[in-house]
This record gives C-alpha cells, structure tokens and sequence, in this order.
C-alpha cells in the first residue's frame, strides 16, 4: 500500500485536531471523509481545501454516539471515495466535574461520544479491512488518561482511560487480519474546545500556567497531534500495534506517589 490508495475517515474532523489530521492526510495523498456532527459548515470547509490543493474529499454527518448513523458514514465514504483503509477516532466531547458537581446526563454523553464512538466507528471499518487484510485504526485518547494532576478531569479522564484500555483490545483481536490499532494521547493542545469562551487574559494565564508544566515550556499546537496519529496511520507503520503514544510536550504534573 502507498498514501495514494488510502482512503481515510477522520471523526470529528471539522474543527482543531481533527482538522489539522484531515489535512496533513490529505497531504500525504490520501482521500479523506471529514466527519461532523453538528458543524457541516467547517466540515464542508475542509472538504474545499483539501479538493482546492488537488486532493480528494467529502464531509459526512454523523453522530458517532449513534451506530447506524456511523454505518451509512462509512458506507457513504466508501462508496464516494473508496475502500476505507484508514481510521481515525478523534471525535470528543470533554465536561469538566469533580465529585461535588458531577452530572450524570453530561458524563453519560461524554463516555458515549469518547468511548463507544471508537467502537462504533472501529465496527463500522472493520469487515472491509479485514477483507483487504489492511487497515490502521488511531484513536485519539488523552493524558488525563493517565493521571494528570488537573483539577475536575476524572470523568472525562475515565472515558479517555476506556479508550486507552480498547486500543490495546482491539489490537489484539484486529491484528491477525492485518489491522494495526493504537492510540495518541495528546497533552494540553490550543482548539476551539479548550479556548472556549474564555477572554484572552484568562488564556493566556492558562496557556502560561500550563505551558511550565512541560519540558518543552509550551502548550501543543493541533499539527503536533496530527504528525503523531499520521506517522501511526503511514503504510509503513505495519509491525506498530497495540500502542500508545503520548504527545504532550514532557509534562510533569502526573498523579503519583513519589
């Protein structure tokens, strides 16, 4: 296999990681599905630019909570651009909560978006990779996964720890038939979803706060993520599975005993 043949889905793609991800593949060669579940209009967006560099695109709707929905996603892609030999599971949702604040309708949303949509999208893919005995599967956990010491990140963490542990199941069933399947998990990275509503005094006060946590002494930038899961996703990644690759510019605030 060469990046001219691949065929990726990249969910949550419109907007930040995804993004930068659906570029980078397009870059690469590869035609690209940018999925959305409620921004068609950036989704569409990405679709252009990429078609707009000589590459080729669609957007597809669908909320990977919903399993049919990924369904007809797929078969969609498959049909308009080819089998699918690339998946990335990057649609999230994050809720911040400690034990006092927790609420179960957001945490529930959250575990369905960030849990079972990697094993909606990876149901949906994988009959046809393991057909063509070719696939790469790269979900996009967190470091909150592993532990880190910021406040009111359990339950997102808990749903980005289940992702961790399916990465590693997943592999061990897919690899047989020729799937790979690992995941990245990314630091503290500057998006939309992080910088929400926030002005831009409290992000800079963030972004310095979080910024001298790491080694690096700076917050990640969506094209760092986007090299991490392409390198995972390259044709040439084949003996790599079952792995987890942290991208978070050295951070040194996990949970621990020491």
């Amino acid at each position: 296999m060469t990046w001219s043949n691949q065929v990726a889905v990249v969910t949550g793609g419109a907007r930040g990681i995804g993004r930068a991800i659906a570029l980078l593949l397009a870059k690469r060669g590869a035609a690209v599905c940018v999925n959305y579940a409620a921004r068609a209009d950036a989704a569409e967006q990405v679709a252009s630019e990429i078609e707009g560099k000589g590459g080729r695109a669609i957007a597809a709707g669908a909320d990977v909570a919903d399993f049919r929905a990924v369904q007809v996603m797929i078969e969609q892609a498959e049909t308009q651009l080819g089998p699918v030999t690339i998946l990335v599971n990057n649609a999230g949702v994050s809720h911040q909560a400690t034990l006092d604040t927790f609420d179960y309708e957001q945490f529930d949303r959250m575990r369905r978006v960030n849990a079972d949509g990697i094993i909606h999208a990876t149901r949906a893919a994988m009959a046809g990779m393991r057909t063509r005995r070719y696939g790469r599967i790269v979900n996009v956990a967190s470091i909150a996964a592993i532990g880190t010491a910021l406040p009111g990140n359990a339950f997102y963490a808990a749903t980005k720890a289940e992702a961790a542990i399916l990465t590693r199941r997943f592999a061990m069933e897919l690899g047989g038939d020729g799937i790979t399947v690992n995941a990245v998990a990314p630091g503290f990275v500057r998006t939309d979803m992080t910088q929400g509503k926030r002005s831009a005094d409290e992000w800079e006060a963030i972004e310095k706060n979080l910024a001298e946590r790491t080694m690096m002494r700076r917050i990640g930038q969506p094209a760092d993520i986007a090299n991490a899961v392409t390198f995972l996703a390259a044709p040439e990644a084949g003996w790599v599975t079952a792995q987890m690759l942290v991208v978070d510019g050295g951070r040194m605030d996990y949970i621990g005993h020491s």
